[in-house]
Formats: C-alpha cells, sequence, structure tokens
C-alpha cells in the first residue's frame, strides 16, 4: 500500500505489482487516430460524430460532465461498438458552461472522485451497447492540468488504478500525468494533436492566440505524415520539434474536422502508414 500525499490530503492506493511499461508502437509502422466524442446535448449539435466513426480507429466519449447528456452518451458508445471504434473514456472538470475549458483548482480527493463517477457512468453506456471503457484521456484544462500539476495527476491516477490497473492514459508527451502512470504500473499512450499548433518547447499554442488552430487539411495531412514516420512537426517559428507519439486527435469540433480527418487518414495510408488502434497491442502485451 502506497500513501500519496496530494494537496494535503493522502489518497490511499494500492499500485500493482507489475514493472511500468510504455507502449511501444512504431512510428513508421502504424498510428491511432482518435476524436473527442459525444460532445452533443439535447438538442444542441455538435461535430458530425458518425462520420468521424468511418474514419477513426478510437473515440474519446464525454462522460457527462463537459458536454453529453445521457442519450447522446448512449448512442456514441453504441454506434462506435457497431464500427469496431474502441472507446476511450474522455474524463474532465465538472464545467457544463465552459466545456470543460476551465480550470478549476479541485481538492485531489473530490477530483478523483469526480473521475471515478464519470468512468462508472460511460462504463454503463459501454455495458449495455456491448463494449467496454478501453482507454482515459482527460479532457481540455484537466487535459493541461495534468501534464504539470503533480497533485490533480496523481488524483487522475490514482482513479485509474482504484478503477481498473488494465486502462491506459492518453496524454501529451512529458506530461507528469504519464510520468506518474508508468510508476503506478500503468500504461500509457503519447499523442499529438493533428489540428493544432506547436511551440518550440513542444507545447501546445495556447487557444486564442496565434496559429493555435489549424484548417487546411491538406497542410495538416502533410504534417501527420512528418510526424508519423519522422517524429517532427514544424512548430510556431518554423524550426522543427521533436514530437513521438503514438496517437493522432483531430477535435471532433473543430470546423472541417471530417475533411480534416479524412485527409489525415488517406495521407498516412498513401506513405505506408498503418491506421489502427493501440488498444488490441496493449492488451496483447499483458
Amino acid at each position: 500500500m502506497r500513501q500519496i500525499t496530494a494537496g494535503g490530503s493522502p489518497l490511499r492506493v494500492t499500485y500493482p505489482a507489475a514493472s511500468a511499461r510504455l507502449t511501444q508502437m512504431s512510428s513508421a509502422e502504424a498510428v491511432d487516430l482518435n476524436a473527442d466524442l459525444g460532445e452533443s446535448f439535447g438538442t444542441w449539435r455538435l461535430g458530425d460524430d458518425e462520420a468521424m466513426l468511418d474514419l477513426i480507429t478510437s473515440a474519446n466519449v464525454a462522460c457527462g460532465f463537459h458536454a453529453g447528456d445521457a442519450l447522446t452518451l448512449q448512442r456514441t458508445c453504441a454506434a462506435a461498438a457497431d464500427r469496431g471504434v474502441v472507446v476511450g473514456a474522455q474524463v474532465s472538470y465538472r464545467d457544463l458552461a465552459g466545456f470543460g475549458r476551465r480550470y478549476i483548482a479541485m481538492d485531489p480527493t473530490e477530483l478523483r472522485a469526480d473521475i471515478l463517477y464519470q468512468l462508472g457512468a460511460l462504463e454503463g453506456m459501454c455495458r449495455v451497447a456491448d463494449t467496454r471503457v478501453r482507454y482515459v484521456k482527460p479532457h481540455g484544462a484537466l487535459y493541461h492540468a495534468v501534464h504539470e500539476d503533480e497533485d490533480q495527476a496523481r488524483a487522475l491516477i490514482d482513479a485509474v488504478v482504484t478503477y481498473d490497473a488494465d486502462l491506459p492514459i492518453m496524454g501529451l508527451p512529458g506530461a507528469v500525468s504519464l510520468q506518474l502512470a508508468e510508476q503506478a504500473g500503468l500504461r500509457v499512450i503519447t499523442e499529438a494533436f493533428a489540428d493544432r499548433g506547436y511551440t518550440p518547447e513542444g507545447r501546445l499554442v495556447p487557444r486564442g492566440q496565434d496559429g493555435a488552430l489549424l484548417h487546411d487539411p491538406d497542410e495538416v495531412a502533410e504534417r501527420m505524415v512528418r510526424l508519423a514516420t519522422e517524429g517532427v512537426v514544424t512548430d510556431t517559428d518554423g524550426g522543427e520539434v521533436e514530437i513521438h507519439a503514438q496517437s493522432i486527435c483531430t477535435h471532433g469540433d473543430s470546423p472541417g474536422a471530417v475533411e480534416m480527418a479524412r485527409a489525415v487518414s488517406r495521407a498516412l495510408d498513401e506513405a505506408g502508414v498503418r491506421v489502427r488502434s493501440f488498444v488490441p497491442f496493449v492488451e496483447e502485451d499483458r
């Protein structure tokens, strides 16, 4: 039993004895394509989930805290299962009004409980669709918080280990959450963003700043081929930054998201890079 102190409150969790392993997928051979889905709410529609599910291999499905009502989540999980697309839980802060993109200085114990709640909710929708949650990816502000906030990152990892220690964690290369996940014996999946700009330090350009969002499908496709085959992308200063990623994300709510995902998938195929989900590969390694 290891005791983790986070934000002054001890979190107690038993970590698996197995040593941490970073899943290795050769960038020259295969890459996963993922997208954020299930983010509509009631009569309000966001993105074209049906079309995206025909292109991606892993779906980051909202869990109701930043987006997605119960029926939307149920239908999204069912549609993913019908197409053989892997479902991941996209957990977030409880922030419907801000779409989960506002940082919340939560007590780690409370954050842990919120993440467990979301995992259980999406698992129920997966169960009735004859599938299950296969990985975890934080959303929005939480995604960026766990990149460097150790207390919140520990809350995330503790929740996943407590819920199901076989679930991989997805995040940006170098994130504190991924480092802690490896220490806890969880598998980690690194990702890159097709439609986002990168700083010379390898971080995403903050939304609202020039260069944060990319819109040209051909440019994005070319960038992702270089990422998959060479492990580099052009940064905002015109230089090259190393980004070693096993999965590529196209935001489902971005303008032209479907066209962009289609262009990336086609370009990868033409470059001889196989598009496949990382999950079966990870599970074979257990």
